[in-house]
């Protein structure tokens, strides 16, 4: 396990993507098809093994730096951006 990796808080991960996450990509990492079908994108289960087979910087990547249609989300960097990452590893199956 990674330094970022064991110091990175769930539940202050929970909270953030609570916050900043959960409109689009719904409470439990399955999209919002309001959201889908509004902003016209083809949203991944945050679930899937496909987007859970990604490495922890990819996934940080991904909510600091935006990818496809999503922008960046501004209210999740560094330590915050690990706890979020932290907290969507708990959905991995």
């Amino acid at each position: 396990m990674t330094a970022g990796a064991s110091a990175a808080d769930v539940k202050a991960g929970q909270t953030a993507y609570e916050k900043a996450c959960k409109s689009c990509h719904g409470a439990d990492g399955t999209p919002n098809p309001a959201m889908v079908k509004a902003l016209k994108v083809d949203m991944r289960d945050l679930k899937s093994p496909e987007v859970q087979a990604q490495s922890d910087d990819q996934l940080k990547k991904a909510i600091t730096a935006g990818t496809g249609k999503m922008k960046p989300v501004a209210s999740v960097t560094g330590d915050s951006a690990n706890d979020v990452v932290a907290y969507m590893r708990t959905w991995k199956k």
